[in-house]
């Protein structure tokens, strides 16, 4: 197997190579890897109130909505006591049995070295899971379907909560019932504009903002309850079973709804690099989870008195005028804070896709110097302000847009179940009688969850499906396109021996002033960016066959991007010299972070690098895909690649290379 079969980019980097030497698999499987240093530090309060703000925004706001659909939305019940009491245990027991048993025991176990979500997961998975050459497999397939689906997720979210809380204006006063939409919109245009500042003194209220709205959950639900303590009852599942026996197929349909209430619980395991496992499970069972439980107690308890609540039983938990008023601006301040959450989660979505070569560079920008997780995505800020404004424009209430959410967050959770399960069994050899019956427990509320939403498809969960598709096509075809112009571009290399020989750049030549091929060795050193960590690449050879020159000394650098988080100092530069003024520089980053090629080179310069660095020229390969009949891509496949190349952030930017000192030097491919 060649170099090229890893998820080599042409670019310069490389992501989880195949078969290699020893020295090459400890550089790409950096197992052993001492403690990162971007992991969570501080006292455990302030730990766990970051949490609060930061992992819970989602699942906190659920309840302005979630109970209010599952009564008297599209698919709503007769508000008796048999089917609150039906709706109310439905929603405790997936409270308990999604978020609690699943992601707090057992998914959020599944670290890679601290970090969490869908990708890391599947960074934990055996290399032959995620797909050899060209090939991918169906586990990274299900993993990038997956991450597809969470930005659904991330365009709906923002809206439906925001909305929500905003329609308590037209609750307390009709004549303003008008302004709803265009107030949310308002608000929603705010929340992405101040996204390039980034979160670093606005989380600072977060953790706070939200303990005060869980305090507030909990004491209201906690009021209303003392009144009518019998929905107590629900915490009998009989309760639900007896809903399901009653209404049959329409049951399911309100299940689509009951999934509302856990919406938001994968933050858990994505957000875990922020904060760590503990301070979050704290968190959850010291005060999110018992204020939510109260909150849909009084709720039901409200309802079971005055059925004509179910309109809005969120807001009649509080009395009109000033209590509403306030509810109203701290609900939106809670939905702000969801919204942010979900926001943030898909800019480190995007970065780990990226440094894993799953989709196109992008801009990333750092908004804080002390913590490595603040970024700011400005294309995917403005794909998300684009689709919930709009998203809000056409559903103009949450009940539709509640209509179109649930799918996508329970395809994600199915598909976390599956490569959960992979892991168990491939990564820590659980045996079979361990792991299988977990996998089943997990599915047995995933599908029908999944199954109850997909009813959902023709009344708006279409939405994030398309969305889904578009960024699953996104990330398929750019990585079966990056792996095969690795392949070509592979064909053209040369190994080193052979290159100084023939191009008379050996050690003999380059002391004695012969010369082959090349004619001249100009002072200064040129760093040629290559995706391979051996052999001489293709840029160089087009070079010294068209110039005829070459610099007295020439580095070839390699990024490579490990299956961990993060890549401590220490392990970061890989040196070798080849003879003849040649040396190879391989950079290890973790697919948390960002390589900066200027300060690699610092860095090799103190390993031990003889090269002048100060006096530096770089050179890129820029590729144009001809997505002609010729390749063995399909022309409509390498057509959208070409596009996705065209348009993704130049590696002068990304690699952080000062762009006075860059020469690209382009070829043409037909894939």
């Amino acid at each position: 197997m060649t170099p090229a079969e890893g998820a080599n980019r042409a670019d310069g980097s490389r992501t989880e190579p195949g078969p290699r030497s020893l020295r090459q698999a400890r550089l790409a499987e950096p197992t052993d890897a001492a403690p990162h240093g971007h992991g969570p530090t501080g006292p455990l309060s302030t730990l766990i109130v970051g949490a609060v703000g930061i992992v819970f925004g989602d699942i906190g706001t659920s309840p302005l909505y979630a109970f209010k659909e599952c009564i008297s939305g599209e698919h709503g019940i007769d508000a008796t006591r048999a089917n609150v009491l039906g709706v109310l245990s439905l929603i405790v027991w997936s409270l308990t049995l999604v978020v609690t048993v699943k992601y707090l025991v057992f998914v959020m176990r599944a670290d890679n070295e601290g970090e969490g979500g869908i990708l890391a997961l599947l960074a934990l998975a055996p290399e032959r899971m995620r797909g050899r050459g060209r090939s991918i497999g169906v586990v990274a397939l299900l993993v990038i379907a997956g991450a597809s689906l969470l930005y659904g997720d991330g365009m709906i979210t923002p809206a439906i909560s925001v909305l929500s809380a905003v329609e308590g204006v037209g609750a307390e006063a009709a004549s303003l019932k008008q302004y709803v939409v265009p107030i949310t919109c308002v608000i929603l245009l705010g929340l992405f504009l101040v996204q390039s500042s980034g979160t670093e003194k606005v989380g600072r209220f977060f953790g706070p903002v939200m303990v005060v709205w869980f305090i507030t959950l909990g004491g209201l639900g906690l009021y209303h309850l003392t009144k009518n303590p019998g929905v107590f009852a629900a915490i009998d599942p009989r309760n639900a079973v007896a809903f399901f026996a009653e209404h049959k197929f329409r049951g399911i349909a309100v299940l689509g709804s009951v999934v509302l209430t856990i919406t938001g619980g994968e933050a858990l395991y994505a957000d875990m690099g922020h904060f760590g496992a503990r301070p979050i499970r704290l968190a959850w069972i010291g005060l999110v989870f018992p204020s939510l439980l109260l909150a849909y107690f009084g709720m039901g308890a409200i309802v079971l008195g005055d059925p004509a609540a179910a309109a809005n039983p969120f807001f009649a938990m509080v009395p009109r005028g000033p209590a509403t008023w306030a509810m109203i601006g701290l609900a939106t301040l809670a939905t702000i804070i969801a919204s942010q959450a979900l926001i943030s989660g898909a800019f480190s979505l995007t970065n780990q896709a990226v440094q894993l070569g799953f989709f196109p560079r992008v801009t990333i920008k750092h908004t804080s110097g002390a913590a490595e997780g603040q970024i700011y995505v400005p294309e995917i800020n403005w794909i998300l302000a684009v689709a919930c404004i709009a998203l809000v424009a056409w559903a103009e209430t949450s009940s539709k847009l509640a209509a179109a959410y649930g799918i996508a967050v329970t395809g994600t959770m199915a598909i976390t179940s599956i490569v959960f399960f992979v892991v168990t069994r491939t990564t820590w050899k659980w045996p079979l009688w361990k792991a299988l019956p977990l996998l089943v427990f997990f599915l047995t509320f995933d599908i029908p969850f999944f199954v109850a939403n997909a009813a959902k498809f023709l009344h708006g969960g279409y939405v994030p499906i398309v969305i889904g598709a578009v960024f699953f096509t996104v990330m398929v075809v750019w990585r079966r396109g990056r792996r095969m112009l690795a392949e070509a571009l592979a064909k053209n290399t040369k190994p080193v021996a052979e290159f100084l020989a023939e191009y008379g750049g050996d050690d003999e030549a380059y002391r004695s002033g012969k010369r082959g091929r090349l004619q001249c060795r100009i002072d200064g050193t040129g760093v040629i960016m290559s995706s391979h960590g051996e052999g001489v690449p293709a840029v160089v050879i087009h070079h010294v066959d068209r110039m005829r020159v070459l610099h007295e000394q020439v580095i070839i650098l390699t990024i490579v991007t490990a299956r961990v988080p993060f890549v401590p100092a220490s392990k970061r530069v890989t040196l070798e010299t080849l003879g003849g003024g040649f040396f190879r520089v391989i950079g290890t980053y973790g697919f948390m972070e960002t390589p900066d090629v200027p300060a690699l080179l610092r860095d090799a310069k103190r390993a031990g690098l003889e090269a002048d660095i100060e006096d530096v020229t770089y050179f890129l390969g820029r590729e144009t895909m001809l997505a002609g009949p010729g390749g063995q891509m399909g022309e409509i496949e390498e057509t959208i690649f070409a596009f996705l190349t065209r348009n993704s952030r130049p590696a002068t930017i990304h690699f952080k290379l000062p762009p006075a000192k860059v020469i690209e030097i382009g070829t043409q491919i037909d894939l």
